[in-house]
């Protein structure tokens, strides 16, 4: 879907949105070609280098606009996650970009738990959870990047129960089968080190 060509470029791309953007400056950044015809799904991550904890992911799985906008506007975005600080200029040299490329996310169709975690492949399959989207009342959303089960050594149990407490729910809401779940697949490229190498991981 994404050449290694691209993707080192596009990794470029949001390290130098998000310096401009922790800067306060306009970002001057190349795209690749051919972006600006795509509405791929895309996230920019950013962790510690040191520690390589997150620092912050934040993207679009079905974008309303075009590649090249959604990366740059990923890029920015990542630098005020809510979950952390917002990103200083002076930090951005001490962590590792990486973006993930997704595919049209995929409704699982299910009516039993065992056949719902039956359809997840851990390692393969990133997750969005929906719950009451369309009513009035409570909305419920939560989305893992295919790569996060992996780093965390879940099982498919641990991967739904987590994905329901990031929504803010109870960790075996999943259980009831009153949930939405839809699977997509990612690319990810990503820098070994700061304004390193960069690789598909």
């Amino acid at each position: 879907m994404i050449s290694l060509e691209d993707g080192i470029m596009a990794v470029k791309a949001a390290r130098a949105a998000a310096d401009a953007e922790t800067s306060g400056m306009e970002p001057n950044v190349q795209i690749p070609a051919g972006f600006e015809k795509m509405k791929t799904g895309v996230f920019v991550s950013i962790n510690e280098a040191k520690s390589g904890l997150l620092r912050g992911c934040i993207g679009y799985p079905q974008p309303p606009f075009d590649l090249a906008r959604s990366l740059v506007l990923s890029a920015r975005g990542v630098c005020y996650d809510e979950r952390f600080p917002p990103l200083k200029n002076s930090q951005v040299p001490k962590v590792v970009f990486e973006v993930t490329f997704l595919t049209e996310p995929e409704l699982i169709e299910y009516e039993t738990t065992a056949e719902l975690m039956s359809k997840i492949e851990i390692g393969k399959d990133g997750l969005i959870m929906e719950y009451g989207r369309g009513n009035k009342g409570l909305c419920r959303n939560a989305l893992y990047l295919p790569q996060v089960p992996v780093e965390e050594n879940w099982t498919a149990e641990e991967y739904l129960s987590n994905i329901c407490m990031k929504a803010g729910m109870q960790n075996d809401a999943w259980k009831s089968c009153a949930l939405t779940f839809k699977k997509f697949q990612g690319i990810t490229f990503a820098e070994k080190e700061p304004n390193g190498e960069i690789v598909r991981k």
